[in-house]
């Protein structure tokens, strides 16, 4: 079969190069091959579904936020109470109440780490809070920008940054009772 396709292959050429003939056969003619193959019933398990299993963590992805309740954190296995900051690698106690003690003084632990950080994600705790104008100015203008958001969405936001493998940072803020999150492991 391979012969006769080569050989008819070969007797197409022309001068200027090689003619493609519609009537040419494929090389291989299997159903799965064939664009006009549509997936059925038994070809499922093939083709639909997909597993992914992960062995082992990738060592230095960074630290991950796995749980957040009115009392703390869970970060990477560390509990942590109250508010804090996240400074991969470091995991501190931030002296912040609620949203209107984040002030330009309670910042300024993020804007003096080596190497400096690209984005700093902070949680107001329930819900999104307006954070004082002087504060966000002081931070772009040391080069960090900021991403305020709602404890709980803070959380996740982290998380993605640092599988990014971003250079991120969080000041967190616990939220109340109604939106607390506990992961069973």
């Amino acid at each position: 079969m391979a012969s006769a396709v080569c050989a008819r292959f070969l007797l197409q050429r022309t001068t200027q190069g090689f003619l493609f003939s519609s009537r040419a056969a494929p090389a291989f003619s299997s159903p799965f091959l064939s664009r006009a193959h549509r997936l059925g019933p038994s070809d499922d398990e093939l083709y639909q579904r997909t597993t992914v299993s992960v062995m082992q963590k990738e060592p230095g992805s960074g630290v991950m936020i796995l749980s957040y309740s009115p009392q703390g954190f869970n970060i990477s296995g560390n509990r942590v109470l109250g508010p804090c900051a996240v400074l991969p690698p470091a995991i501190l106690q931030w002296n912040v109440g609620s949203y209107k003690d984040i002030t330009e003084e309670s910042v300024s632990l993020f804007h003096m780490l080596e190497p400096r950080i690209e984005i700093l994600v902070l949680g107001t705790g329930e819900r999104l809070e307006r954070i004082n104008p002087s504060v966000l100015a002081l931070l772009k203008k040391k080069g960090i920008a900021v991403e305020v958001q709602d404890t709980p969405n803070a959380c996740a936001t982290f998380n993605f940054l640092t599988s990014e493998r971003r250079l991120a940072a969080a000041g967190l803020i616990p939220p109340p009772i109604s939106t607390a999150l506990k992961v069973q492991e």
